[in-house]
Formats: structure tokens, C-alpha cells, sequence
């Protein structure tokens, strides 16, 4: 373990396969409605496909599969049916999120989402995952003109937060936002969730993690408050 000594005034968490264990979920309902149009979902388009937006998914897609792809029909059928698990099964909350985003907010670290999903679906999923109110911020494709892997939904949230990109950590768990992350600046730490980080995807970030469990479990060693007047907090991660 090695003390990062640069304290951080801020975090920005990912919401899906970082904060939400719904990518699994995900997963098999864009295989299942793929097959039903008539075409052969891989583990490499879907790959490609995690933490990405809808224009990028709808790229890839046709891309993929031809103009002929009927991208509208498959981003209806994906929507209903997610709409239709979730409604009937509770949103499950990835291993450690709910203690480490605690953790934070005992010690006054401001927090923020910034996701690709829409902000009906973003805030419906963190609300009925009883999340929705530890966040100070959540940035939602509805808020910015240019969705990850640019970075303009993590400078987004750090504005509004009225924080230093560079004094923000970001929670990651796909290529497309640890990018987005790192481009604005922050301090990323990748969680893996269905798409292991490359290289290159490792390069950018201070620490790639098991579960968000393991950034928690070790506080009072692996977070100390660096100053209790100003409510800075030192990260200890591996490398």
C-alpha cells in the first residue's frame, strides 16, 4: 500500500457498474433483444458498448451490423425491459458503495454522480436504490452537450460542486468514463465491472480496485482527514 499525500476536496462516482450493480442486467437484456431482431449480439460489440452513450452505442451498433440495424426499435425494447426488471426487482448497490459514499459524507467531502443514462432513469434508479439522497450532485446526459468519454460531464459535476477538477477522485468502472474522467483532470480510480481496464485504461488512474469495498474497508488507514478545518481526506491505494 502506498499514502497518495494529496488530499482531495471532492468525489464523483459513475452510476451504472460502479454505484449500481445493473449492468449484468443490462447485459442480458441487449443480448436477448439483439437475438430477437435478428441479429448476433458478441461480447466484443457489447464490450464496446459498456459506458458509452446512446449516440456512441447507436455508432457502434450500425457499425456492427449495417444501416439496416433498426437502432430505435432496440433502444425501445432495451428501455421496457429494464424498466420492467427494475420495477419488479430491487436495484441492487454494488459491494461497498453504500459505506463508502457514508464515509464521505460523515467527513464532509462533497459528493457527485455523472453518468451517461438519462436523468429520469438515473435519478428513478438511485432513488429506489435509497442513494439518491447522499449526493450533493448528479449530472445526467440531460445536462451536457458532449457525453463521455469527453470530459465534460466530470468538469460538469466538478463546477457544481464548486470544486477543483484536479482535487476531485472519480469511481469508474468502464474504459469510456475512466477516459472521460482522466481527461478532466481527476484523480480516477477504476472499479471493474464487466470490462477489465487495458493498459492504457490502467495508465490513466491512481488505482484499479476490486469493489468499492476495498476503498472503504480499511478507514480510519486508508482514509484520514488531513485537516479537520478544512475536511480534506487522504486516500491510501495500491501501487
Amino acid at each position: 500500500m502506498s499514502l497518495l499525500h494529496e488530499p482531495f476536496d471532492a468525489a464523483v462516482f459513475d452510476m451504472d457498474g460502479t454505484l449500481l450493480d445493473t449492468e449484468s442486467v443490462f447485459r442480458a437484456i441487449v443480448f436477448e433483444v439483439v437475438g430477437e431482431l435478428g441479429f448476433e449480439m458478441t461480447d466484443h460489440v457489447h464490450g464496446r458498448m459498456v459506458g458509452s452513450s446512446h449516440e456512441a452505442t447507436e455508432k457502434l451498433l450500425i457499425e456492427a451490423y449495417g444501416v439496416s440495424f433498426p437502432y430505435a426499435d432496440f433502444d425501445r425494447h432495451c428501455r421496457d425491459r429494464m424498466v420492467n426488471h427494475t420495477r419488479d426487482s430491487a436495484i441492487p448497490v454494488k459491494h461497498g458503495a453504500r459505506e463508502l459514499l457514508g464515509a464521505l459524507k460523515a467527513n464532509h467531502i462533497p459528493i457527485a454522480v455523472a453518468t451517461s443514462s438519462r436523468g429520469p432513469h438515473a435519478r428513478s434508479h438511485l432513488g429506489a436504490a435509497g442513494l439518491l439522497d447522499l449526493f450533493d450532485v448528479v449530472v445526467t446526459r440531460d445536462d451536457v452537450v458532449r457525453p463521455k468519454p469527453h470530459p465534460e460531464p466530470y468538469l460538469l459535476a466538478a463546477d457544481r460542486l464548486g470544486a477543483d477538477p484536479t482535487r476531485c477522485l472519480a469511481f469508474e468502472d468502464s474504459h469510456a468514463g475512466v477516459r472521460a474522467a482522466h481527461a478532466a483532470g481527476m484523480r480516477t480510480i477504476m472499479v471493474p465491472d464487466l470490462v477489465a481496464p487495458t493498459d492504457e485504461v490502467a495508465r490513466l488512474c491512481i488505482a484499479v480496485l476490486e469493489s468499492l469495498a476495498h476503498a472503504h474497508e480499511g478507514l480510519p488507514e486508508s482514509f484520514a482527514v488531513a485537516n479537520a478545518s478544512d475536511n480534506h481526506l487522504h486516500l491510501k491505494t495500491t501501487g
